[in-house]
């Protein structure tokens, strides 16, 4: 593959999306392979705008706003894909904290197949690669809370709205082939998933490619409670 390789990590707060995102960035950059990370609210050019409007429609939960909401994350994402996604060197891997699969987890009323195909009639880039993160809805939600920064949610404030995105999410991921991980072991483990994902997609072995695991980073990723 010649052009950039495209992977998203998406899922609902709190399942490792980041923590996995910093250790699959570092096993491919130790294989020599070039590595672009990239998050999707931090390149997002009406990233105010955009959450203005997501507030408002937590005020005001209608059809209408949440629609508006999606088209708001599709132009940001058109945006990106053409600013950005399309810069990167030949021969990269681009790997982006969030893409459209997340709206399966974080909008209500507006079907998703609806919300994919708007984002599709926009030219954004569609993923070679989309891996769905998940855990246990009570480990992530633990996970979450553990966190300096709390749940930093600006639509999901309790368990139960929690478990309805994880769900939602899951579903989403089965009825569109998208990869899961359930990241509810070892970070080692959720790693070399992905890792092994990426490198089909590539059509080259993973070898004998490491995971070597900051320790501490595994001990932030280990939060869940006793099951």
């Amino acid at each position: 593959m010649n052009r950039a390789l495209f992977v998203s990590l998406d899922g609902p707060k709190g399942t490792g999306k980041t923590t996995l995102l910093e250790a699959v960035t570092k096993v491919l950059r130790a294989d020599n392979k070039k590595v672009i990370r990239l998050c999707e609210s931090k390149s997002d050019p009406y990233r105010g705008e955009t959450m203005a409007l997501v507030n408002t429609l937590v005020r005001n939960p209608t059809r209408e706003l949440e629609l508006a909401v999606c088209e708001r994350f599709a132009d940001s994402r058109a945006w990106i894909s053409q600013h950005v996604l399309a810069k990167q060197p030949p021969g990269s891997i681009i790997l982006i904290d969030r893409w459209y699969p997340s709206d399966a987890a974080f909008r209500r009323i507006v079907p998703f197949a609806e919300i994919l195909q708007l984002n599709i009639d926009r030219n954004v880039r569609v993923p070679d690669l989309n891996v769905g993160v998940v855990t246990a809805p009570d480990i992530s939600w633990a996970r979450a809370a553990a966190r300096r920064r709390g749940l930093s949610s600006t639509v999901i404030h309790k368990l139960e709205e929690h478990v309805a995105c994880t769900k939602a999410f899951e579903r989403a991921v089965a009825d569109h082939g998208w990869v899961l991980c359930r990241n509810e072991g070892t970070i080692e483990d959720a790693t070399m998933h992905v890792i092994s994902e990426i490198y089909r997609v590539l059509r080259c072995p993973v070898g004998e490619v490491s995971v070597e695991i900051d320790r501490d980073q595994d001990r932030r990723h280990d939060l869940s409670p006793q099951r």
